[in-house]
């Protein structure tokens, strides 16, 4: 996998003859535990643990067969991430090169006082699972919450009504395997919408070129603008501040009620402990954030319905800001869903915004962007494993930077990756010492 395509991927790309096998995906940096092969594969052919490091990896009980090896590369997030369809590029209301199709981009909250002041940011995200909920669009929501047995942790979660979408409310920081069991949900043959990650809306749109199923029950795919899936690890730092053990939590709360709102933490003998969102994250060099979120192309959501971003006008989480979220709309889908919460008021709408302030709002996002293709190129002149990548204008963002800036980007991922920095540690199976979740599906 030593190829980087550019342009209409989704057409061009051949099933490999030798795919990966699970370990080499994870060891080269490619995962980022959403699931997927776990569920292709079944429960009693791969297993989902957590890893030292603070990330949950899938383990192959056995030798995988190859045709099952061959679906899990055609679906896997870390060896295919294809942009959106051409056509869909070319019928948007508004395209960039780094931003990709734009539909409408605005800045607003929920309308709900309680979902803006309980969610992260302005509660767009949570007021649309409600929306899409109460007017019966779908019958069930997908996303991620706290783990009620373990609180620091991240599950996944069906939601059939707007108090359970309350909830699940709030970001979450850390492991997620959002996609653990989603041919089951498939499955059910039930109507519902995807809350997640960007790269596991890639997983999914992948498996939907495989399986109809995905398009006939996924009406919405929703996203939140990714600054990277960090370690456990950056979690169990805030529990050794406090002198705390994981086994006492009864909450870990990582942001949310307030804009961005504290770092809560309760035990369960009734005691309290709170951090900021700033404290939290005061050490950028120390973020801990996973190897495959270093080379994602693909952060803010251009295959989604709607993609929403934090949107901190005063520069950042410095104070309490006003609930705030950057809302960009990139499917006609989108366009009328978003249009029918604004019109029903669960969305409100502060002012419309451009290219230029979101840039500015999320500078890192647009300098990731213009940097992973020198990233991946650096990588494949290593000799590692890279994704196959396609319709997502990656040399184009390459080109806004100088030589030597890519010259500097390359030369650095081919020297991490040459020392292994650039992978991770192979997962060790349960029955060798890993561990897992409390009920075996995060």
């Amino acid at each position: 996998m030593g190829l980087i395509e550019t342009n209409h991927s989704r057409d061009t790309i051949p099933p490999s003859a030798n795919p990966l096998t699970l370990s080499e995906i994870v060891e080269n940096g490619l995962c980022i535990g959403c699931g997927l092969c776990r569920s292709i594969a079944g429960a009693d052919d791969v297993d989902m643990v957590m890893t030292p490091e603070g990330r949950e990896r899938p383990v192959a009980r056995h030798a995988l067969d190859k045709p099952i090896l061959a679906r899990i590369n055609a679906v896997c997030p870390g060896t295919r991430i294809a942009g959106p369809p051409p056509a869909q590029m070319n019928d948007a209301a508004l395209t960039d090169t780094v931003w990709g199709p734009v539909e409408r981009l605005v800045l607003g909250s929920a309308g709900d006082p309680r979902v803006r002041f309980v969610g992260s940011g302005g509660g767009m995200l949570t007021a649309l699972g409600q929306f899409l909920l109460n007017t019966g669009r779908v019958k069930f929501l997908l996303h991620v919450a706290a783990s009620r047995s373990m609180p620091m942790r991240t599950e996944r979660k069906l939601s059939f009504d707007a108090a359970s979408v309350l909830e699940g409310a709030g970001s979450r920081y850390g492991p997620a395997a959002t996609l653990v069991d989603f041919n089951d949900i498939l499955d059910r043959g039930e109507s519902f919408a995807l809350i997640a990650k960007p790269c596991d809306i890639t997983a999914v749109r992948n498996l939907a070129r495989l399986d109809p199923r995905v398009d006939e029950h996924m009406r919405y795919a929703l996203a939140f603008v990714c600054g990277g899936a960090s370690d456990l690890t950056k979690s169990e730092q805030v529990l050794q501040r406090f002198g705390l053990s994981e086994d006492e939590l009864a909450l870990f709360r990582y942001r949310g009620y307030g804009n961005p709102g504290p770092n809560r933490i309760e035990t369960k003998d009734g005691r309290a402990f709170e951090i900021s969102y700033r404290q939290l994250w005061e050490d950028e060099d120390k973020w801990m954030i996973q190897p495959r979120c270093k080379i994602c192309p693909d952060a803010i959501g251009q295959v989604a319905d709607i993609a929403v971003s934090d949107s901190w006008l005063n520069g950042g989480p410095a104070v309490e800001d006003e609930p705030l979220n950057g809302i960009i709309v990139r499917t006609k889908r989108g366009l009328e869903l978003f249009d029918a919460a604004v019109e029903a008021g669960v969305l409100e709408i502060k002012r419309e915004s451009g290219i230029a302030e979101i840039s500015e709002l999320q500078s890192h996002q647009v300098r990731k962007r213009r940097a992973v293709w020198a990233r991946l190129t650096g990588m494949a002149i290593a000799g590692k494993p890279v994704p196959f990548v396609g319709d997502l204008a990656l040399r184009d963002c390459a080109s806004q930077n100088s030589l030597a800036e890519n010259l500097a980007e390359g030369r650095g991922a081919r020297d991490r990756a040459r020392r292994g920095r650039l992978g991770e540690p192979p997962a060790v199976p349960r029955s060798m010492g890993g561990a897992v979740l409390a009920d075996g599906c995060p």
